[in-house]
């Protein structure tokens, strides 16, 4: 049902651990004016559940398997300019923090703070507003001050997405698939990740999305 016929605020609710999932249902529900009206575990589902449930918050990771939760935001936003979207993720890189509001996120929590920081959040994009953890402040701020910058400055959410899941090992025609690109886009970018990065090989890739956090090892 349509965020519109009810009273209090909906919210669709994106990871892609059921176990984190049910946990964060029960706190969110716990608060009187909450309602979990929807759950998905991938950006594809992410999008089809916005599309059916009009919720008026989606609380989402970034990070998960296939089209990460850039994609998701990206896809959702251009469904509707006005969707208020919260990053809620273990990751606090400035980098993906700075892709994730580039995208069109409204703010972003990390999984490290208490709930009652999540709940904040949650109002505050639901009213409009623009919502960061603490952490995430710190780690913005700290960045700013930094001359150098990070080399992912480089790159553009798009960029940073596709380089996220050539780390993660997935091939062109999976990358291509997951963000409904050519393989011929998907091999431009990937030469473009490369110039702007300075890294000459695959390996190289690699390493510096695991120095940045976009991926594990």
């Amino acid at each position: 049902m349509p965020a519109s016929q009810t009273s209090g605020i909906s919210i669709l609710l994106v990871d892609d651990h059921p176990v984190v999932r049910q946990g964060y249902r029960r706190v969110l529900e716990h608060q009187g004016d909450f309602r979990v009206v929807a759950e998905a575990d991938n950006a594809a589902d992410a999008y089809r559940a916005f599309k059916a449930y009009a919720p008026d918050v989606v609380v989402l990771d970034i990070s998960m398997p296939g089209a990460s939760g850039l994609e998701a935001i990206r896809n959702i936003r251009q469904r509707d300019p006005t969707a208020h979207i919260l990053v809620f993720s273990m990751h606090s890189e400035a980098a993906l923090v700075k892709a994730a509001f580039g995208a069109g996120a409204s703010g972003y929590v990390t999984k490290s703070n208490e709930p009652t920081v999540l709940i904040g959040a949650i109002r505050s994009v639901a009213r409009g507003e623009h919502a960061m953890s603490d952490d995430i402040a710190h780690v913005l701020a700290m960045e700013s001050l930094t001359p150098s910058g990070s080399v992912l400055d480089q790159l553009g959410e798009r960029e940073i997405e596709i380089l996220r899941q050539l780390a993660a090992g997935s091939t062109t025609e999976e990358i291509a698939a997951n963000l409904n690109l050519s393989t011929k886009t998907v091999q431009n970018y990937h030469y473009l990740i490369k110039t702007k990065t300075g890294m000459r090989t695959d390996a190289q890739l690699v390493r510096l999305a695991v120095e940045c956090g976009l991926t594990s090892l």
